[in-house]
């Protein structure tokens, strides 16, 4: 079994608490998206995964072995780091090898569990050649070739490709996504970009502020959003939230998705229309409606408002959050 269980997990460095009472299990096979903005404590609660930071309190259970105290190599769990860290002046194919090298594997067999990774990941032309001779994306795939060639029970992974541009990054979503499936490992991946999550999570964990918002598939975590924080992080663009008594007499806050909102010149809710992006695929409405900015996603082919022009918006698909904590509220209309 290579599931993972973190119990009330904290981790303070200099009195400031970077995790803080997380509680979070990670199935056996999981693809495990940790996600949030920058310092919300998503590095810091793999890294205690991994061993590579000490929680200062709460227990990490690996299976269900108690692993808090273990160190690192004895945790069976291999992480892929953003930096790739690659020996240089080692051949790709010594780089791949290099964890089973020191574990004392034979000459023999690593050779041949290096080059079944390297083949799974198409490294297999390249096994000859040196880290400055690859490109991001190639070095990023020996990093994954030396997670794999370990056969570990957890894949630890720290935002290993935000160093690659954009179509690169798609292209290696999907082979993660391949590789987890051909694997059947547990793999915990850690980035504050909502595309890799929504795209590649099985479950996904929405982080804020060292605390756990909310744990779930990502498509429940985009249908019933359980925060404002997580309403407007999931999502492009975000959520529109409409204070109370804005667009509806009621004492809660309001919130509707872009593609929840049409325009409809009879409809009593108006708006003042700022801008419109036309993007080819959709149309973005810029407009000001009870005193807040919001954006309506059209139809490439939807009649386009003008600028500065009043329109009147339908809204669906309502959410509800408590003003005061911003945590959601079910309703007999939410969805």
């Amino acid at each position: 079994m290579a599931s993972v269980r973190l119990e009330s997990i904290c981790k303070t460095f200099d009195g400031v608490a970077a995790v803080d009472d997380v509680s979070l299990e990670i199935h056996d096979h999981d693809f495990m998206v940790l996600l949030g903005p920058s310092g919300c404590g998503k590095s810091t609660l793999l890294r205690v995964i991994s061993g590579l930071e000490e929680p200062t309190s709460g227990d990490v259970f690996i299976g269900d072995v108690l692993v808090t105290d273990v160190e690192p190599k004895q945790r069976d769990v291999a992480m892929v780091f953003q930096s790739y860290a690659l020996y240089p002046h080692k051949t790709v194919q010594a780089n791949i090898e290099f964890p089973l090298k020191v574990r004392g594997i034979a000459t023999k067999d690593r050779a041949a569990r290096a080059a079944e990774a390297a083949e799974s990941l198409g490294l297999t032309e390249y096994l000859h050649r040196k880290p400055a001779q690859l490109s991001g994306g190639q070095r990023q795939r020996v990093a994954l070739a030396r997670a794999i060639v370990r056969q570990p029970a957890v894949f630890c992974m720290d935002e290993p490709l935000s160093n690659l541009d954009a179509k690169l990054r798609g292209e290696t979503r999907a082979e993660l996504v391949a590789l987890h499936q051909r694997l059947a490992s547990t793999f915990v991946y850690v980035t504050h970009d909502q595309v890799e999550a929504m795209t590649m999570a099985t479950r996904m964990a929405v982080m804020s502020r060292g605390r756990l918002e909310q744990v779930g598939t990502p498509a429940e975590v985009y249908a019933r959003p359980g925060s404002v924080f997580v309403a407007q992080f999931i999502g492009m663009p975000p959520m529109n939230i409409f204070p109370a008594g804005a667009v509806e007499a009621s004492d809660v806050l309001v919130g509707v998705r872009p593609e929840h909102i049409a325009v409809d010149d009879a409809a009593p809710l108006r708006a003042t229309v700022s801008h419109v992006e036309q993007l080819g695929h959709e149309t973005l409405v810029h407009c000001r409606v009870g005193g807040v900015n919001a954006v309506v996603r059209l139809d490439s082919d939807a009649p386009v408002p003008a600028a500065h022009s009043e329109v009147g918006l339908v809204l669906s698909n309502r959410h509800h959050f408590d003003p005061v904590t911003t945590k959601r509220i079910d309703t007999a209309g939410d969805r």
